[in-house]
């Protein structure tokens, strides 16, 4: 069944008419995802498509049910965006918005903790996530992607799909792509999908793609060790980029020598994680270890 979406999950894209909402709401809807609904203030009672257009998410999700949102909102007015999504009860926000300011998602974050909000948020600054031949909520694109046996998490965007495209070419196949995006302060996170993939029973292996910056594998690399008991696959990006200087997200930056890719390796190697070096790679590792 994958992890955090299915064929039933019903969406919700907050920034239905805007340039980049309207391009990829028609391109999921064509990948089979059920959108319920849009949100455009001051547009409310609208169609897009045929699809209902409201100005609140309250409002959406009293007449349509939705359970799932994705935000295609410029920065400044994403945080609100957020919010109102986290206050209507919705099961999973996906945020595609980049430049959200790292302060903002630091209340985000708290805001949740302290009113127990169960919303989950992925992102913000990713490509989404697919479940493929069910659906897609985000702007990955899908024709990479063959419902399979192998979870994939990646910090990054591109390197995503050409490892996945890999994992289908070698006829394994993917059980559920996500990308959590690249920056500092973020919602779901590496041991987030982890645990979710191990408890997923379509999923038999899983792949980290992991970059430059911050200790988020580290940290995933110490929870596969104590928690983990399907094989793991780990990439890391970055091994030549120059200290100091932050190398395409925001987070991917090394600071007094931390966060480095020598580091995430040795963790990764710690852990029992195998690792690989270059994408084609994971076909014939894939094929030691699952036969």
């Amino acid at each position: 069944m994958g992890i955090l979406i299915s064929k039933s999950s019903r969406v919700l894209v907050q920034g239905i008419t805007g340039r980049d909402g309207s391009f990829h709401t028609r391109e999921m809807i064509r990948y089979g995802t059920n959108v319920v609904g849009g949100v455009s203030p001051k547009k409310g009672g609208s169609f897009f498509d045929n699809i209902p257009v409201f100005n609140t998410v309250e409002e959406a999700k009293r007449k349509t049910g939705c359970d799932t949102s994705i935000i295609f909102v410029p920065a400044s007015f994403a945080p609100d965006a957020i919010y109102e999504a986290c206050d209507a009860g919705l099961h999973l926000v996906v945020v595609i918005t980049e430049g959200i300011p790292v302060l903002e998602m630091m209340k985000i974050k708290a805001y949740l903790k302290k009113e127990k909000k169960r919303t989950k948020i992925l992102g913000p600054n990713c490509p989404g996530v697919c479940n493929p031949g069910e659906a897609k909520v985000g702007i990955i694109p899908s024709a990479f992607f063959k419902k399979g046996k192998v979870g994939v998490v990646s910090r990054s965007g591109t390197l995503t799909y050409e490892i996945s495209y890999h994992i289908c070419q070698s006829g394994y196949g993917v059980s559920t792509v996500v990308g959590i995006g690249g920056d500092a302060i973020k919602g779901i996170g590496f041991t987030d999908c982890l645990s979710l993939f191990e408890e997923d029973s379509e999923t038999e292996a899983i792949v980290i793609i992991g970059e430059i910056g911050g200790d988020d594998e580290e940290i995933a690399a110490r929870y596969v060790a104590k928690k983990i008991t399907k094989p793991v696959f780990g990439f890391i990006a970055g091994k030549t980029a120059p200290p100091e200087k932050r190398m395409g997200h925001a987070g991917a930056i090394i600071m007094d020598g931390k966060g480095t890719a020598e580091e995430k390796i040795r963790a990764f190697h710690l852990a029992g994680i195998t690792l690989f070096s270059e994408p084609e790679e994971i076909k014939t590792l894939l094929q030691e270890k699952l036969g």
